[in-house]
């Protein structure tokens, strides 16, 4: 889609950014509560009740919106392949995870920006430059840094794990094509329902334990932040350019070593200092481009 000026350009870049940071924020908050509950539920029986949670929670804000009336429209083609792209990619990154070191898994995920440029670039014609390209690699050698992942621990589990980068990135493109007239809240309530379904059917495959009032409480909680991050991802992946807002995925990483060093007291260490620095410059050059070239086009051309 191209927008009509420079200035509802930049608005709409500004607002993927922070949908996209506060998304990753949700999902980074949705993860530590899982894994607390994680340690009592099978995990098909614990992403199923999550879902479940998260599907109520959203069919009611459809209906305290008066959105229920869309509910048909996500039957069609693009939102069907879109949730069923969502729900393969969740399940496909989490059966990687649990053969995988979590450094290696989340060095592979956070390649998802790399592909969704490639991806914009291809299917979008979207003009992506040297300098967004730099800044797009330091942040996923910041990654590395940071993670640290082991090569020793590569196996075929690590090419399923890639797989699932991939769908992720199938998924922002298909978001992507989605007619703008669907709201993005149904479109949410659609990624919720197919991941619950899937999952549904996965944890048949498994021994179902009981849940405690805590493990149901805590799921409960997740399913929250589930909600808000899968609904922010949207609005980020509907806004701006692809290749502007895709990179601040790495936002997610940074919360997640904050919440480490709050609630487990883990601090990184030399090497993951540097890369949190590169992280945090490549966050910060994106930024200012935008501001730049915002400005260059604004100025009035001199006669």
């Amino acid at each position: 889609m191209t927008l009509p000026n420079p200035q509802a350009q930049r608005a709409a870049n500004s607002r993927g950014v922070l949908a996209m940071s506060a998304g990753m924020a949700s999902f980074v908050a949705n993860d530590a509560l899982v894994k607390h509950v994680s340690e009592a539920l099978p995990s098909g029986q614990l992403i199923f009740l999550r879902g479940l949670f998260a599907t109520v929670l959203l069919l009611a804000v459809l209906g305290a919106m008066g959105l229920l009336r869309d509910i048909p429209r996500l039957w069609e083609r693009r939102v069907l392949l879109r949730a069923f792209l969502d729900a393969c990619a969740t399940l496909t990154y989490l059966t990687s995870l649990f053969h995988l070191p979590i450094g290696n898994a989340t060095a592979i995920n956070m390649a998802t920006p790399l592909f969704i440029t490639l991806f914009a670039v291809i299917a979008f014609k979207e003009q992506v430059g040297g300098a967004r390209w730099l800044a797009i690699v330091t942040g996923f050698t910041g990654v590395l840094l940071v993670v640290q992942p082991s090569g020793a621990a590569f196996n075929a589990y690590a090419l399923l794990c890639l797989g699932g980068t991939l769908l992720h990135a199938g998924r922002d493109l298909m978001t992507r094509t989605i007619d703008r007239g669907i709201p993005s809240l149904a479109i949410t309530f659609s990624t919720a329902l197919a991941v619950t379904l899937l999952s549904g059917l996965w944890s048949l495959q498994q021994e179902w334990r009981p849940a405690s009032w805590q493990s149901l409480g805590l799921l409960a909680a997740a399913s929250v932040f589930l909600s808000i991050g899968y609904f922010m991802l949207t609005i980020a992946m509907r806004a701006g350019e692809m290749s502007v807002v895709a990179p601040f995925r790495y936002v997610g990483l940074l919360f997640a070593l904050l919440l480490g060093f709050v609630v487990w007291g883990d601090v990184p260490n030399a090497v993951a200092w540097a890369g949190i620095a590169l992280l945090v410059g490549a966050g910060l050059y994106v930024l200012h481009s935008e501001r730049s070239r915002a400005r260059a086009e604004l100025e009035p051309i001199p006669d």
